[in-house]
């Protein structure tokens, strides 16, 4: 069998879109199985940088299909705008099979948008941080079965319209009563859809499950892609500062619709030291003058929301705990070069908490105000480290930290980030 799910070990951001954009030169199909348009995925390509939001990062590779399944939560505006750009920015998708969605995917419009900024504006204290793109009131529509879903949109105008009215009057009691918003237009709302469905009807698939199941049956190479990061679970993450669906490798086979007999890796893709977008715990956080240097050089702001990420040390006991929630077996070390420039580099390897050590991350995350980092200080290798294309070709002390990055997990380092672009990559073994 040959399925490879590729998961964020921490906040997000961790550099997904180019590893599986990298990945994907390998792949028969990449699968995107959950999160919504809040994921931001940069890939640089040549001399253009393409930003994706729903549409799997292998979609610019001409052997590729990629597919959105059941587990995604379909902004249609923000899909149509990235199929447009990418029509316009190349051959790209040359044709309507290259992209596959899921008739079982659930919708999510302006209302939903509306919805989630209202809440974020009306809490009292500390802000979640959402990205206000809806993808929490989208997912409380599926587990309430108010949902419009994707193969929806086609049915008759009055047919449609019924459904969505169903979805629409509880938003704008909320809307209109409860946060004295503007409420949403019915007919607003009817017109948008029957105009995108005309972009969207060429890329409709009934069940992408089965066309997933026939490709790993005829052992394709499939490639399924993640968004956010392990520590943003709606379960085992930093709750209640986590993102609204289930970012674990097991998230992929729900989403997907496939038994886990079909999987042979689990990746991690874990950026070389931490970064985290809006509230919530984070223990090796830099602040002042430090930080604003790791924020400058990794070019630290998000794809999606444009806020400047909190940047951070390597936290070795949360990247334990990502790895044993998803069974992860490799590792994609991302942005080694952005550390370039230390003389110094802190790794957290444990905890104290009252005078104690503690090597495991705190399942309860409002506990983790009353940790304390503990740091290992490495030397840094202040060498220019972009150009190489073997492991070793790195400077001693680069290899001495992935070495104990390796150690630390018991995980091996597959891949190696040197820099943004898709060559700036080394392989220290084959992907499938």
């Amino acid at each position: 069998m040959s399925g490879i799910i590729v998961i964020g070990s921490q906040w997000g951001d961790e550099g997904k879109g180019k590893a599986v954009d990298v990945f994907s030169a390998e792949a028969d199909y990449v699968i995107r199985y959950q999160g919504g348009a809040n994921a931001g995925h940069t890939l640089n390509i040549g001399n253009q940088k393409k930003i994706l939001h729903l549409i799997p990062s292998g979609i610019f590779h001409s052997n590729t299909t990629c597919i959105i399944s059941a587990g995604v939560v379909l902004d249609i505006e923000t899909l149509v705008s990235e199929i447009q750009a990418i029509k316009q920015s190349g051959d790209y998708l040359n044709k309507p099979s290259k992209l596959l969605i899921s008739d079982s995917a659930t919708v999510l419009l302006s209302y939903h948008r509306v919805l989630d900024q209202a809440r974020e504006k009306a809490v009292n204290g500390v802000k979640i941080g959402t990205t206000g793109k809806g993808i929490g009131p989208a997912y409380e529509d599926r587990a309430s079965r108010k949902a419009l879903l994707f193969g929806d949109l086609f049915t008759d105008k009055e047919t449609l319209k019924n459904k969505l009215e169903k979805s629409l009057s509880e938003k704008n009691f909320l809307i209109e009563k409860f946060y004295k918003q503007t409420p949403v237009s019915l007919e607003n709302i009817l017109n948008k859809v029957l105009s995108l469905r005309e972009e969207l009807k060429f890329y409709r698939c009934h069940d992408t499950s089965s066309v997933i199941y026939k490709a790993l049956k005829e052992n394709k190479k499939v490639l399924f892609e993640g968004a956010q990061g392990s520590l943003l679970d709606l379960l085992h993450g930093t709750y209640p500062y986590v993102t609204s669906s289930s970012t674990l490798s097991g998230s992929a086979l729900v989403g997907s619709g496939i038994g886990p007999g079909f999987i042979k890796k689990v990746i991690a893709i874990t950026k070389a030291y931490t970064t985290r977008v809006g509230g919530g715990p984070f223990l090796t956080e830099c602040t002042g003058e430090e930080g604003e240097l790791l924020q400058k050089t990794g070019e630290e702001w998000g794809a999606t929301t444009g806020r400047m990420r909190r940047c951070g040390w390597l936290d070795l006991p949360a990247l334990k705990y990502s790895a044993r929630i998803n069974g992860i077996t490799h590792l994609a070390l991302m942005k080694l070069d952005v550390l370039s420039y230390l003389k110094e580099i802190p790794v957290c390897v444990a905890y104290t908490l009252k005078g104690k050590t503690i090597y495991d991350y705190p399942v309860y995350s409002s506990e983790l105000s009353e940790f304390k980092p503990v740091y290992t200080v490495l030397p840094g290798w202040q060498e220019e480290i972009s150009s190489m294309k073997k492991f070793e070709e790195l400077p001693k002390k680069a290899q001495d930290y992935i070495r104990l990055i390796q150690k630390e997990l018991d995980i091996p380092v597959e891949v190696v980030s040197v820099g943004p672009t898709r060559e700036a990559t080394i392989w220290r073994r084959n992907l499938f």
